[in-house]
């Protein structure tokens, strides 16, 4: 059964209006200021609604490309979760014309959530899963439309208890400055350092926030900044677009951490969330689930403590166009996802030889 009548190519504004940043013409103009090249397309689907698709692609090796969707396609509500896959396959196999004729592959976050057996579909539609996700598979979601006080009921007793305990000791939540990039790009360095993190370089941050403010309105994004008798202590990065509000990126200070700073920042942002209509706060990404053993475990404690859903989705999938090249690809992928990995172990237990 085929379920695409044809793909065409469009002009990279069509993708304004798609639910996730990250296939909006707003990212797309981003990703291309760092390496990438973006463009957009038109899925028309037989018997449903069309829907736009933003592909990036950048040099993987000399004669050869990546092609990367971020969390697409976004295929209509009302498309079966059955058909999702073969739909999925069938895409790849018609953009292979359309784009770089030097593709080693086609990478997808398929944006919908896990359902049984879905990896098993994936193989046999002709994927193979990824060494390393780009998008975050898993989060956790806050629902938005309950009341203030429903939010924080669902919250651990702990959690609540710190956003009341920061607020007691005069810690002070500022959002909407932009113009203190530098200091939670400082924040931001101190963070990585002590837990063993990758961050970009200050540009990155800088140029994310000119292309929102730049843009046609869809998208907001904010800095908040918790600061306590002169000095900052934290700072997060929400990017406020549609239904969602999307934790972006966090950072905090070594010094006062019994204050709990983040806590106080992450229910400012919700409560604003809220405000502004929006239906959901995204805390966009934690581990897949609570293993202690995982170098990244304090994260999952951390955000989900402060309620809401758990979501999985399937994670990053290739789509193979060059076999040989791929798997080149897939094993330098894959050791560089073990060292950092092993890196984050370390920083985060200074004792382990693992």
């Amino acid at each position: 059964m085929a379920f695409i009548n044809k793909i065409t190519d469009i002009d990279l504004k069509t993708c304004e209006e798609a639910g996730s940043f990250l296939q909006s013409a707003m990212w797309g103009e981003f990703k291309s200021r760092f390496g990438w090249k973006s463009r957009a397309f038109l899925i028309e689907l037989s018997g449903y609604a069309a829907c736009p698709l933003l592909l990036l692609y950048r040099r993987l090796a000399p004669g050869f490309s990546f092609a990367y969707v971020p969390w697409g396609p976004s295929l209509p509500d009302n498309f079966p979760a059955s058909d999702r896959t073969a739909a999925l396959a069938e895409i790849a196999v018609k953009l292979k014309p359309l784009i770089s004729h030097n593709a080693a592959l086609i990478r997808f976050d398929p944006p919908w959530t896990v359902s049984e057996g879905e990896g098993e579909l994936l193989l046999s539609a002709g994927f193979k899963r990824s060494a390393a996700d780009i998008q975050p598979p898993d989060t956790v979601i806050i629902d938005l439309p309950s009341s203030e006080e429903e939010i924080l009921a669902a919250m651990k007793p702990k959690w609540r208890y710190n956003i009341s305990l920061a607020g007691k000791k005069g810690v002070q939540v500022n959002s909407g400055d932009s113009q203190k990039i530098e200091v939670f790009y400082n924040l931001l360095k101190e963070t990585a350092q002590r837990d063993g993190i990758a961050i970009h370089n200050i540009d990155y941050y800088k140029t994310l926030f000119e292309i929102c403010e730049a843009s046609s309105g869809r998208e907001s994004l904010r800095l908040y900044s918790a600061s306590h008798e002169g000095d900052i202590l934290a700072a997060i990065v929400v990017l406020f677009r549609g239904k969602t509000a999307t934790y972006l990126y966090g950072a905090s200070s070594n010094i006062k951490r019994n204050l709990m700073a983040p806590y106080a920042l992450q229910w400012k942002a919700m409560q604003d969330a809220k405000s502004a209509g929006c239906v959901y706060y995204d805390l966009f990404g934690i581990p897949p689930d609570d293993n202690p053993n995982h170098p990244m475990s304090g994260l999952y404690r951390f955000k989900t403590g402060f309620g809401g859903r758990i979501i999985h989705r399937p994670g990053s999938w290739d789509f193979v166009y060059k076999p040989f090249v791929y798997n080149l690809f897939n094993f330098a992928e894959a050791l560089r996802k073990k060292i950092r990995d092993r890196r984050k172990r370390i920083a985060i237990h200074p004792d382990s030889k693992v």
